[in-house]
């Protein structure tokens, strides 16, 4: 059962009760990201998400820590490049105090100067740990090169320099542009009684009354570049990509089963040649990235200095052939698989939660799993077709390496495709 709601101050609550479990996963969805940041403060909302946790007016951040170990439960948040979420998974007899907790850090976190410049060192180390991890900090050198260094392009974590240069006052300020009743939604899947969250949720962020500033960003430009970033490294890692679709494309989920047949899972096409078959890689995989207003349609892939070419031109030649070898065998195919990856990451009170919330954020409106399944099964072979030439055919992708490479032997551009 899905119920839509509003708190007295406008805050939407969407609500799916699944009677035959016993969790209860609960989240406050903040509809800011790094991409809304000016790029001097960049990760200003990701070190927010952190200082939320040190401590509130009634609790120190030990006793939340505390608190939420008592309850078996987890309490956390993460934040991407449009949202921020601050989350709670718990049994459903303690949704209560859950709830109580986690509107206590969202409502009432004091921001103590002394804990923001501790926590400026914590998430200084996150950031070398990131650039420490190759097959994940080549996502952000990939962004970057694409989308600029602005907006969709800026990295969630920040640099060193931005974060050193935070202050309580960016955070304030963040606060009042921002975490607003316009731009927060409310979600909670699992099993527990709709009126009781109802009253709880009023009494704990029903006084929430901060307006939200209207956005202003430009529609991102997708750059076909190539980058080179030299690293000392064993392996050379690379991201290809072209410009993907927005979240709410009414052709969303042919792209879905274009990445399944291209690159997604162990039966794909790049796993099965270029791992499977020629063995010049460990790791090659697709994947789809979509925000409001665009997206991106890449693959990963890591592999030896000497074999990169090899993988290289690999991959441009499936991306390329494509649109014109798809089949009914494999539509098939990534129909089963595409609906087993979504309809099973449903059946955690998580996933439901966070799946709701998107929805809503993007859609303006609840799909059942049912609708889900039967949008996939609605795609027909005509219409694979199609978008992949849409998206393909004719198309310059980008390219960023990162390991030891020099970029003297890469391209200037790669060709259309």
């Amino acid at each position: 059962m899905f119920l839509k709601e509003r708190l007295s101050n406008g805050i939407t609550v969407l609500m799916e009760r699944l009677r035959g479990v016993r969790s209860v996963a609960a989240g406050v969805w903040v509809k800011v990201g790094s991409r809304d940041e000016p790029p001097e403060k960049n990760g200003l909302s990701h070190f927010l998400e952190h200082m939320f946790f040190k401590g509130t007016r009634k609790r120190s951040a030990r006793q939340i820590a505390l608190e939420i170990d008592s309850l078996g439960g987890d309490l956390n948040a993460f934040t991407s490049k449009e949202n921020t979420v601050f989350y709670v998974k718990v049994l459903g007899e303690h949704l209560q105090k859950a709830l109580e907790l986690l509107a206590d850090i969202f409502c009432h976190s004091t921001l103590e100067p002394q804990e923001i410049e501790k926590e400026k060192g914590v998430v200084k180390e996150e950031i070398k740990m990131l650039q420490d991890t190759p097959d994940e900090y080549i996502h952000d050198l990939f962004s970057l090169a694409v989308w600029g260094p602005q907006g969709l392009g800026q990295p969630v974590l920040g640099s060193r320099a931005s974060v050193r240069g935070l202050s309580r006052q960016d955070l304030l300020r963040h606060i009042r542009r921002y975490y607003g009743t316009v731009d927060t939604v409310v979600a909670l899947a699992g099993n527990f009684r709709p009126q009781e969250v109802l009253g709880a949720l009023e009494r704990h962020l029903g006084g929430l009354r901060r307006g939200s500033e209207a956005r202003h960003q430009e529609f991102p430009a997708f750059r076909a570049v190539v980058k080179a970033e030299a690293k000392d490294l064993k392996e050379v890692h690379l991201c290809l990509g072209l410009q993907g679709q927005e979240q709410a494309n009414p052709r969303r989920y042919e792209l879905q089963l274009l990445n399944t047949i291209l690159g997604s899972g162990v039966s794909s096409r790049l796993f099965q040649e270029i791992r499977e078959a020629r063995g010049l890689v460990y790791t090659v995989y697709s994947f789809v990235s979509s925000y409001t207003d665009t997206g991106l349609w890449s693959i990963y892939a890591a592999t030896s200095p000497g074999r990169l070419q090899e993988v290289l031109e690999l991959l441009l030649k499936h991306l390329s052939e494509l649109p014109r070898t798809l089949t009914h065998e494999e539509l098939r195919k990534a129909k089963e698989q595409l609906k087993g990856n979504l309809l099973l990451g449903l059946e955690s009170t998580s996933g439901r939660m966070h799946a709701i919330a998107r929805q809503e954020i993007y859609l303006g409106r609840y799909l059942s799993p049912q609708e889900v399944a039967q949008a996939v099964e609605a795609v027909s072979l005509k219409g694979l077709r199609e978008t992949a030439e849409a998206l393909i055919t004719g198309r310059r992708p980008a390219l960023v390496v990162l390991g030891p490479v020099d970029g003297r032997q890469l391209p200037r551009q790669l060709p259309p495709l």
